[in-house]
Parts: C-alpha cells; structure tokens; sequence
C-alpha cells in the first residue's frame, strides 16, 4: 500500500426524519442548533460514526464506543497498554516519541486517519499526532423545527420512599428533528498523511464509511431508516497540494430547494448542482 500522494476533498448531504442526529447535553439533549436555528451535527459525532463503521468492517479501531467493543481493554490507555508494538518505545532505553507514533498510526487505523494525543499518568510518552482527515461540522440548510414529547417508565428505576408515589426518574422527555436536510465538508491532506502513514486504501475506506454512514446506527433517538446518506461527493486532485483550495471546492457544490417547491418535507424537494472546476474530477455517490 502506498502513501496518499494527491489531496482529496469530500461532502456529504444527508437528510433526517423524525430523529435527533445529535443531542446536546447542555440543552436537555435537544438536537443541536445553532444560534439562526439552523441544526448541527459536531465533527466529534461524525468522526464517531465512522469509527464504528471502520470497525464494522473489520479495521482495528483505538478510540471504541465502549457498548461497541470489540476487545475486553475499558479504556484507551488499557488498549495501548496491550500493543506490544507500541509499548517497545513507550519506556526506559528504547523510549522514542518518533517510533512510538508510528507504531499507533500503523496499528489503528483512526489514529492514521484523525491522530490522537497520547498522554496518561504514570507514562513517559507525551505526544499528539495530527491526522489528513479532517471533517466539519454537518449544517443543516434550513432552520429546523424540534418537537418534543414527554415520556413515562412504566417500572420505577429505584423503589420510592412512599409506595404510593411513583419515583422521579419515571419521568423524561424526548425530542427529535421533525425533516432536515444536512451537509458537511471535509478533507483529506497528503502532507499529514505522509507523516501517519494514511494511504490511497485507507482513503478508500473512509470514503465507504462515508457512503454508509447510519448503518447498524439505529437507536431510541435514531430509528433505522429515520437517517440517510443522501449523496456523496469525493474530489480528487492532481497534485499533492490540489489544483484549488478546499473551500473553493467546496462552494462548487450547491444544495437548494427545486424551482416548483416552497419548503422541503423531503429530500427529493431538494437538488444538487455542481459548479464544474477545470482539471478537478468528481464522483457521486448514492447512499446506501
């Protein structure tokens, strides 16, 4: 396999029905907005749904969900611990931060694909990789309406101290996206991916990954079927560093509602256009 050796950029537009793509905690776990209500899904959710679709496609993953290992290490520091490949240079004589970052970046692929910072007490290692693979914050295009409802247990969670009430905990409330249509951007830099070992195969997998995002996803807040990859767009360049910038390559695509239609209720109201950028090819791709 050989290092990426030409700059690739990416988008994605994905649509939401009757779902909360992503909870914020500081907000009752109301889907986020942002402050023109618009929705957002933060980089850090997406990055996590492409671990667990890596890992579902049988790639050695660091960073694991811990209802989705794969290994009985419960945390990070325990599954760096294990890697006889990386503790050879973690300590004593053969300490080197050098050889130590290789051996991450060779043995997991999200480590090559978005770096991690290795610090934990009691270890001699301090160091940050950075990853090529970088991904915005997903936006949806429109202000997004959230409706809410609350909901009851039928079970007390604890035994309440009159046996006549029901416990506190038996209440809650549920929100959700009622229709949006999302976007993010990214992009994949051949300089970083020389210095973790990122190749043009790993790339392949983070595009497959991409393509099927929400699969094996589903959950209270995420039904299966209420999240799609609508398409996705993957721009290849020429060179190393890329005939144009990745915002320019980015605004060349354009998302809006079609002529005929006056507010979307689903992602076929909705049409992509790209603005054509001479010597830079694009493929389209239809989610799964």
């Amino acid at each position: 396999m050989s290092t990426l050796d030409r700059k690739i950029d990416f988008a994605v537009v994905l649509s939401v029905r009757n779902a909360n793509p992503n909870g914020d905690p500081l907000n009752g776990n109301r889907p986020r907005q942002n402050y023109d209500g618009h929705g957002e899904i933060s980089d850090v959710c997406l990055k996590r749904k492409i671990r667990n679709r890596l890992q579902d496609m049988g790639e050695t993953i660091l960073v694991q969900s811990d209802e989705r290992r794969g290994d009985a290490y419960r945390s990070i520091k325990e599954r760096v611990d294990a890697n006889p490949d990386v503790q050879e240079y973690a300590k004593g004589k053969s300490q080197n931060n050098e050889l130590y970052a290789q051996a991450a970046c060779k043995s997991w692929i999200d480590v090559r694909s978005f770096g991690q910072v290795f610090a934990f007490s009691g270890s001699d290692v301090s160091i940050g990789i950075r990853g090529p693979v970088s991904i915005h914050t997903a936006v949806s295009l429109d202000p997004i309406d959230i409706s809410s409802m609350q909901i009851t247990k039928s079970v007390n969670a604890v035994t309440p101290k009159d046996p006549n009430k029901k416990s506190s905990d038996t209440m809650g409330m549920k929100h959700r996206v009622d229709f949006g249509v999302y976007i993010f951007y990214g992009s994949i830099n051949t300089q970083l991916a020389e210095k973790t070992g990122f190749t043009y195969e790993d790339a392949e997998k983070i595009r497959e990954a991409l393509r099927t995002l929400f699969e094996n996803d589903a959950s209270s807040a995420r039904p299966d079927g209420s999240m799609e990859v609508y398409r996705l767009f993957w721009w290849e360049h020429e060179s190393r560093l890329g005939q144009y910038s990745s915002a320019k390559v980015h605004r060349s695509l354009q998302v809006r509602l079609k002529d005929d239609v006056h507010e979307g209720k689903s992602i076929e109201d909705y049409v992509c256009t790209l603005q054509p950028l001479e010597g830079l090819r694009v493929q389209e791709y239809a989610g799964l």
